[in-house]
């Protein structure tokens, strides 16, 4: 049975996505920047081809399953809008096309599977046990089902112990700015240490920290695979949680802050969407937020390091934050930034895309981890759990061995007082 995307009555979504279509001239700028065009060499698999396909569908000249397997394929890395000199904002036909197709055309396995990953990816508590029957399962791989591997394979030998967050943390010396901070999901259970390590450098720069109770998920997942409605309830309670005196809501995951910064446009015409708007509006990376008041504790590697710096997709293109974090790291002395060729390529994480699209994360990876060996760099410093993920997966391939670090991370292990 073939599906096909009715006609609607106008909608904030639809007027923002028939802007984006009539705003592509179809230039090709595009196709260069675009990882799965790079990797594939399919026109249906670059911007402007995906622009023509979800164009069709919505008009009704295409069935959804025609071109659900290369919407499917795109990262949503949003490079192409970087790249583009018409100005398209593809994420803003990309992700409510996503959210119309909803679960039309998938099968029942299709749907369960995806609600299964985000029932345990948004909940600390539960990734923590999935982790924990995958690291047995890992023992017994050749048992596990095909479609299970690249998960697997993406797990850690050992998780880190649980280290749960403050809820309020002073400022060092003169209190210059109260922030509230985003704790994340996944991130507290593979690397509790960014948080830890974030309120170590803000406090340390004069910054009282918030950690508000029962913030939980922000949506960013859900709204990355389409789900808006998942997402719209996540995007509520969390606004619900942050506090009003602050002056900015700090993210440590550069996915997780742009979903946010998205909430005016996802959820316009929504109930809440003015306290949505309003709160996506307030909210900041910790790189963003650091560049932006000025340092002014001291830091200093204790050995000289060479650090290459990867762009996060969701912070560079998504979100305009490129310079922020390479300021930063130049402030510490004995550490020098060394870019990464095509260092703001997507590594191929992207929210569920290296478990959905298994090879082509794997073959974006397997470029990623080659083009920051080539550095001859001892550390990889990025902004967003994903990366981090992605990176140390396809790192552990080869040699030598290179760290991987969050860029919150090596200011604060580089902080004078510790």
């Amino acid at each position: 049975m073939q599906h096909r995307i009715p006609p609607e009555p106008a909608t904030p979504a639809r007027a923002a996505m028939a802007h984006a279509i009539e705003t592509c001239v179809h230039c090709g700028f595009c196709l260069a920047a675009c990882p799965t065009y790079q990797v594939l060499g399919e026109e249906r698999d670059s911007p402007r081809g995906r622009i023509v396909l979800m164009k069709q569908v919505l008009e009704g000249d295409l069935a959804l399953e025609e071109a659900r397997p290369h919407i499917d394929r795109c990262l949503g890395c949003l490079a192409c809008v970087t790249a583009c000199p018409s100005g398209v904002p593809y994420g803003e036909l990309l992700t409510p096309f996503r959210a119309e197709a909803g679960e039309q055309a998938t099968t029942i396995v299709d749907r369960l599977r995806r609600r299964v990953l985000l029932d345990t990816l948004e909940s600390p508590s539960r990734f923590r046990t999935a982790v924990q029957v995958g690291q047995f399962a890992q023992r017994v791989a050749p048992f596990i089902p095909s479609a299970a591997q690249p998960m697997l394979k993406l797990l850690p030998d050992a998780l880190p112990p649980a280290a749960p967050l403050p809820s309020l943390v002073p400022a060092e010396g003169t209190r210059r700015a109260r922030v509230a901070l985003l704790a994340g999901c996944a991130q507290q259970v593979l690397s509790p240490d960014i948080n830890h390590a974030a309120i170590r450098v803000l406090a340390a720069n004069g910054v009282e920290v918030v950690v508000p109770p029962g913030q939980g998920c922000c949506g960013a997942l859900a709204l990355h695979v389409g789900d808006d409605d998942r997402a719209y309830a996540h995007a509520t309670a969390a606004a619900r949680a942050f506090p009003a005196d602050v002056d900015a809501i700090v993210t440590t995951a550069a996915g997780c802050g742009s979903a946010m910064k998205e909430y005016g446009h996802a959820f316009a015409g929504r109930d809440q969407a003015d306290a949505l708007s309003a709160c996506g509006s307030r909210v900041q990376d910790v790189a963003e937020f650091l560049d932006a008041i000025g340092l002014v504790a001291p830091m200093c590697m204790r050995t000289p390091t060479v650090v290459a710096y990867h762009d996060a997709c969701h912070l560079a293109h998504a979100q305009g934050v490129r310079q922020a974090p390479r300021a930063l790291l130049s402030q510490v002395d004995g550490l020098r930034v060394v870019e990464v060729p095509q260092g703001d390529f997507c590594c191929g994480s992207a929210g569920l895309y290296n478990v959905e699209q298994p090879d082509l994360a794997a073959e974006l990876g397997r470029r990623k981890a080659e083009a920051i060996r080539s550095t001859g760099a001892t550390a990889v410093a990025a902004g967003n759990i994903g990366c981090l993920v992605q990176i140390a997966t396809h790192l552990q391939a080869g040699t030598p061995a290179i760290a991987v670090r969050h860029t919150v991370e090596v200011m604060a292990e580089s902080l004078l007082d510790g």
